[in-house]
């Protein structure tokens, strides 16, 4: 193997998926190499095999970085969260409409200024990356300039991440409004300077039908059809209320997708947020369009807006992923969002299996926003975004796994009781933008020949 710039490879416990466990079985979708390295080049992985055969095959001068006994996965995907949240988390006693009226639109004002918005994004993407998640699905406001921030710092980091500006003409304070015509332009000047820069990727916005004229539905829906190939992200059936309030508002809809239906926003790409109260034909019009349905299981839980029935989903082939949803969801953690997705299922009488949470995480949430092609997987052509996990971060994590005898059990227990103190590393496109070691450089990318720094084994650590 010939050394050259720009080369890096990685050697630990690597697990990735070929296809989703609930649908073609753990043996034909798990990948797993106990003592593996991945070899990035240019930010590209380039191959993938055996630790032991392919170190042989290493140039000299190929950085190798050692994270044993850590497990190496794809880096964690968001599909849903919202950027001017990160300050309104954690807001004590509302439902939905309350909360966004109390607590979510006056933060919202502040993002008219470009300063807000930028601290914002660094906080947000430092935070993420803290979590091992390296690609998002994130909401701005109705502020160009908001939007703008946000791709500005994505960019600059070089991550894949996709983002819009909201489109928002009614039902909120004033200074949060904007029209259809200004929705429409400003998306579209977003596009024209955005769309494609790096690994960014803008979505088509509308915040939500409660929020939006038909006017304006129009506009996102005339943005679709000359942007086929956009993401479209928005809301759909997260509680009763909202629900109820979009019948009155749209009295010639069968129901709530019917709306989106009609303005040409139900397709490929098209990411519904939360989903928890929807129809037979409503599941069904979205699988057949290609659309995805987005369960936030903390946010859900934390508004009291219901239990997603990912069982519904499955039996008609709707996509579903997986999200964070802050800051209505309370946890920027994709290890604890899973643990109260497994929550929510069983109060369903369903199961989230650990193999099949870690796939939502990482190849089914790249699936579910259209970028299985790009990320979400170890693999040759694949960008080299990973994240280093340690499950025995913590006491309890310790403990739990001196009684472990599986891969299963030990990726369940890391999903139950892990946070981002279970994070050793972020990678992005082969570059490390965290290091727990470092926790101080958020943000700032080490060499990529520092080598990591791996706590040592200790008793009960066996690799499983």
């Amino acid at each position: 193997m010939t050394s050259r710039p720009g080369t890096l490879a990685i050697r630990a416990r690597l697990l990735s998926f070929d296809a989703d466990p609930a649908v073609d079985g753990e043996a034909a979708a798990i990948r797993y190499v106990e003592d593996g390295i991945l070899v990035i080049r240019d930010g590209i992985i380039t191959e993938i095999g055996e630790g032991p055969s392919l170190a042989r095959r290493l140039e000299p001068g190929v950085p190798l970085i050692d994270h044993r006994p850590h497990l190496v996965m794809p880096g964690f995907i968001d599909p849903h969260l919202h950027l001017p949240q990160t300050q309104v988390i954690a807001s004590y006693g509302a439902e939905l409409m309350e909360w966004l009226a109390k607590y979510t639109f006056p933060e919202e004002l502040r993002y008219g200024d470009s300063g807000v918005a930028g601290e914002a994004s660094r906080f947000l993407l430092d935070t993420l990356a803290a979590n091992g998640t390296t690609t998002a699905a994130v909401y701005c406001t109705t502020h160009q300039v908001s939007a703008e921030a946000f791709f500005h710092e994505a960019g600059r980091r070089n991550l894949r991440m996709i983002a819009g500006k909201v489109m928002m003409d009614r039902n909120a304070p004033p200074g949060l409004l904007d029209t259809p015509q200004s929705g429409y332009d400003e998306t579209k000047e977003l596009i024209s300077a955005w769309h494609g820069h790096g690994r960014l990727e803008v979505a088509i916005t509308p915040r939500f039908a409660p929020t939006s004229t038909e006017a304006q539905l129009e506009a996102a829906g005339a943005l679709a059809s000359e942007f086929p190939d956009l993401p479209i992200q928005t809301h759909l059936s997260e509680n009763h209320a909202e629900i109820a309030y979009v019948a009155e508002a749209f009295p010639w809809s069968k129901d709530y997708t019917d709306v989106y239906e009609r303005y040409g926003l139900v397709r490929p790409r098209a990411l519904y947020g939360h989903c928890v109260h929807l129809s037979g034909r409503e599941r069904e019009a979205l699988a057949e369009q290609g659309a995805s349905a987005i369960f936030c299981p903390t946010s859900n839980l934390f508004l009291g807006s219901g239990l997603y029935d990912l069982a519904a989903s499955r039996a008609l082939g709707l996509k579903t992923g997986i999200a964070t949803d802050i800051g209505g969801g309370t946890s920027y953690s994709m290890l604890t969002t899973a643990a109260e997705g497994y929550k929510v299922l069983a109060l369903k009488g369903q199961k989230l299996p650990a193999f099949e949470a870690f796939h939502m995480l990482t190849a089914g949430n790249a699936a579910a926003m259209g970028i299985e092609t790009r990320v979400g997987r170890l693999a040759p052509g694949l960008e080299a975004d990973v994240v280093v996990l340690d499950s025995h971060a913590t006491a309890p994590l310790r403990r739990r796994m001196e009684r472990v005898e599986t891969l299963a059990e030990e990726l369940f227990a890391l999903m139950v009781l892990g946070d981002e103190r279970a994070t050793v590393a972020t990678y992005a496109m082969g570059r490390k933008i965290h290091d727990r070691y470092h926790a101080g450089q958020r943000g700032l990318a080490p060499k990529l020949d520092q080598p990591a720094m791996p706590r040592q084994p200790q008793g009960g650590e066996s690799a499983q």
